[in-house]
């Protein structure tokens, strides 16, 4: 089995909130990240695809289709927007990395069609980074 993976970048804004909490409990919650005008971040997303090497090409699935893939599905949505308001599917999502992360494997896994994906890991900064490989808590159980 190998292991294949395509980093980009991208750059946006967000706001850490629950809607349901109040402004009390929303910066108790979130502190800094929850500044009312946002913040940003230089974000960093690494997607993993795992797979048998084709005999034929070498690959596990060409890396230039896996970027534009991401670009089409991902990037070009995400980057210089403000992630509470300008990106659809993250609508009524609370933009934590770790729910960026699940909402970018849902956008992508349908599209794989060499290998298999097996990781999403977004850093929002050099040392703050989530790792999402598309479990959840009833798989884990």
């Amino acid at each position: 089995m190998i292991y294949i993976t395509r980093r980009l970048e991208f750059c946006a804004s967000h706001r850490l909130f629950n809607p349901s909490f109040s402004d009390e409990k929303n910066a108790a919650t979130f502190g800094l990240c929850n500044n009312p005008n946002g913040h940003g971040h230089n974000y960093v997303l690494e997607v993993t695809v795992k797979g048998e090497v084709d005999p034929e090409t070498g690959m596990v699935l060409d890396l230039k289709a896996l970027k534009k893939l991401i670009n089409e599905k991902i990037i070009d949505r995400v980057d210089h927007k403000n992630l509470n308001v300008d990106v659809d599917f993250l609508q009524g999502v609370i933009p934590t990395a770790e729910n960026i992360a699940i909402k970018f494997w849902e956008r992508i896994k349908p599209h794989i069609h060499n290998g298999t994906l097996c990781e999403i890991k977004l850093y929002e900064s050099e040392r703050n980074f989530v790792i999402y490989r598309g479990e959840s808590i009833e798989s884990i159980h």
